[in-house]
């Protein structure tokens, strides 16, 4: 499968409504904490605002609602990983991504056949403390080689300038949350992203 190059991860449908419409063709519904009814209308609303925009919709964490939703995606970190019952994921028909930060990490990944698997954090990231250094973008042509064909996602401290240099270590698609969502101007910065990815299309 093919994955657009700019991979946008946002926490809310509100986000989503703000952002799609600008060009965005591929996105992450990242919600960490919220009860389930309020998941599943976010999960809702963000699933009509991407079919309406054609943007691939992609579910963070929460693979069973995602499969209840009619959902065609799901990304799951290692710990979601090991609890996820992926059988239920596949005889759904929604494919999945995986987060990877080591070794070990990549070997639990390719060993569950994703249809995707991301790679961070490339430089230092201000969303989360992270107990991994950066990765580097030698890494990333490291990883591209030992999980080809399968799409490989860049992600952690990611902005416009570093895109190429990301694209030409081999990655498939570039993440981003904060240089956008805490961007002054986050309209302008997505159409920045996407006009600096468009060559990598």
């Amino acid at each position: 499968m093919k994955l657009d190059p700019f991979y946008l991860i946002v926490d809310s449908a509100a986000w989503i409504e703000r952002l799609v419409p600008r060009g965005v063709k591929l996105v992450q519904l990242r919600i960490k904490t919220m009860d389930e009814a309020g998941l599943r209308g976010e999960i809702r609303k963000a699933k009509a605002l991407c079919a309406e925009y054609q943007c691939q919709l992609i579910v963070n964490d929460h693979w069973r609602l995602a499969i209840e939703e009619g959902c065609d995606f799901v990304h799951l970190g290692q710990e979601d990983l090991q609890s996820a019952d992926l059988s239920a994921v596949r005889a759904a028909g929604v494919r999945l991504g995986l987060s990877t930060h080591d070794d070990a990490e990549l070997e639990r990944a390719i060993a569950a056949t994703p249809d995707y698997i991301a790679l961070g954090p490339v430089y230092p990231t201000i969303l989360k403390k992270m107990k991994w250094a950066p990765q580097g973008t030698e890494r990333i042509s490291e990883w591209k080689r030992r999980v080809a064909p399968v799409p490989l996602v860049a992600i952690g401290g990611l902005n416009p300038d570093r895109l190429d240099g990301v694209f030409a270590a081999g990655a498939d698609s570039a993440a981003v949350v904060t240089d956008i969502t805490r961007n002054a101007d986050p309209e302008a910065r997505t159409r920045e992203w996407i006009e600096k990815t468009d060559r990598w299309r």
